[in-house]
């Protein structure tokens, strides 16, 4: 053998010695996943807890269509998950990050809220928390690859940079994939998620700044983005791996967690129904709607919540008003707990009313893929049909009248309509003023810039209000009257 065979054979031999397994294409998955979990120092890892502080954004409550999600500054954020089993609770003091306060939220936050979510072992929740938490902790991403039957492995270069992708499908039956660096920590993965309004929707964690957090390696700034925009964005200062997992409690009602959440896909409460005057009917049993018996027709005065929520007040609707189509729905802004149910009554033949400033982003986001989880527009679809309102818009047959306006200088959303029928003197609104439990008699300490504007609004239309109907009811669906406004606003 020549020397120069046995230098370029030397060289060869040396190459192999010091390559990367992870620049490796010929690996398997179990492989991938297994070296993955040991760069992590995850082998033995059941549980973890991590804390520190950064920002939350609320997904559907931006102050109008172009804006993103609005901000909340997350003072404290704790998570402690468990992996084996599957639980999670969350803890956290948050603040008003948009100043002036814009959409995020029924009520703007004052000072401090403390929120405290929990998902205990076995709940039905619990059986697709994994899909959530892969999207949070690094090993329970390589936890759920390693369950799925159908994960692969591939590479691909992003921005220059060389990474090993771990592909599969997760529970929610979208594929998922996470991306892992040559020393095999995963730096980013991708999902999509259903969402109502939305559609399939895509969403992204990335994970950065890794420490060893005795002997676990741990990101310390995690930013995650659905639909396009951030929903969170935390810096973490404490990671405990193996935290004492304290989930039984919670899951009995008898922990600061309160009771369990009500199950995920839960049916919801039937619709029932209140007569406010001949032909009008206030549908009850989620948020509040108003059905209007026209000569020929139906109005349907807010669809909101979810598809499950709209076919519950199309069906009492035409229990009470038979043999009439729906030909309108109004809407009062895009908020996605108030459009969430806007297309099923598209499904159904409806005309959307809504503001002008609303109806681009509804023909925009209703072009969206609904295949994770179709609802009835996606089954049965129909091409959306809009009438708009500026300032404002009157419906009438002659018997009924529906007055609607622009709620002007309203900082929870700038495409806000209020409902007003003369008749009954009833005053249908979203949002201006959600009133608590227990009636208002006397003025809070502070007064809502919400309930302000709401007044104001009613008193520059000159309307007689004797009863206000806010989509978000007491849960006694107590009545409402102007003075119980008046009161909040110091003015009672």
């Amino acid at each position: 053998m020549t020397k120069k065979c046995i230098a370029v054979l030397a060289l060869l031999l040396g190459c192999a010695w010091i390559a990367s397994p992870w620049q490796s294409g010929a690996r398997d998955a179990k492989a991938v996943i297994a070296d993955a979990t040991k760069a992590l120092g995850a082998e033995n890892l059941k549980s973890i807890e991590f804390s520190g502080s950064g920002y939350d954004f609320t997904l559907g409550q931006a102050p109008n269509p172009r804006s993103p999600w609005p901000k909340f500054i997350d003072k404290t954020y704790t998570r402690l998950i468990s992996l084996d089993p599957v639980a999670s609770r969350m803890q956290r003091v948050r603040m008003q990050g948009e100043n002036p306060p814009r959409g995020g939220g029924q009520q703007p936050v004052v000072g401090e809220q403390q929120q405290n979510q929990v998902v205990a072992p076995g709940s039905p929740q619990a059986a697709t928390l994994m899909d959530d938490l892969m999207m949070s902790v690094p090993y329970a991403f390589l936890k759920a690859a390693s369950a799925a039957s159908d994960t692969k492995v591939s590479s691909k270069t992003v921005g220059g940079k060389k990474y090993t992708v771990l592909t599969f499908t997760a529970l929610n039956k979208a594929p998922a994939s996470g991306y892992l660096n040559s020393q095999g920590i995963l730096e980013r993965v991708e999902t999509k998620i259903d969402n109502n309004v939305l559609g399939d929707i895509p969403f992204e964690t990335t994970f950065e700044g890794y420490k060893d957090f005795s002997g676990v390696k741990f990101p310390t700034h995690i930013v995650q983005k659905q639909g396009g925009y951030p929903v969170l964005d935390l810096t973490l200062t404490d990671v405990k791996p193996n935290a004492p997992v304290t989930f039984e409690q919670q899951a009995k009602g008898k922990g600061k967690g309160g009771p369990a959440p009500p199950a995920l896909g839960a049916a919801p409460a039937a619709a029932t129904s209140e007569k406010l005057g001949d032909g009008v009917y206030l549908i009850l049993g989620g948020y509040a709607a108003i059905a209007v018996d026209m000569t020929d027709h139906i109005v349907i005065i807010e669809g909101p919540q979810s598809d499950q929520r709209a076919g519950a007040i199309i069906a009492e609707t035409k229990r009470l008003i038979p043999n009439k189509p729906i030909r309108y729905v109004v809407n009062t802004h895009s908020h996605f707990d108030h459009a969430g149910g806007l297309r099923a009554f598209v499904a159904e033949g409806a005309t959307v009313i809504t503001q002008e400033i609303n109806k681009p982003y509804y023909q925009k986001i209703w072009a969206n893929p609904h295949t994770l989880s179709p609802d009835n527009l996606a089954q049965n679809p129909k091409k959306p049909v809009f009438k708009t309102v500026k300032e404002k818009l009157v419906l009438s047959d002659g018997a009924h009248t529906i007055e609607l306006y622009h709620q002007t200088g309203f900082l929870h959303h700038d495409g806000m309509l209020l409902v007003y029928l003369p008749k009954e003197k009833v005053l249908l609104e979203a949002d201006g003023f959600n009133p608590p439990p227990q009636p208002v008699t006397q003025t809070p300490a502070t007064i809502s810039p919400y309930n302000q504007s709401l007044a104001a609004n009613i008193e520059r239309l000159k309307l007689d209000v004797q009863r206000i109907i806010p989509v978000h009811l007491p849960a006694d669906n107590r009545k409402i009257t102007m003075q119980e406004l008046l009161k909040a606003i110091g003015r009672g």
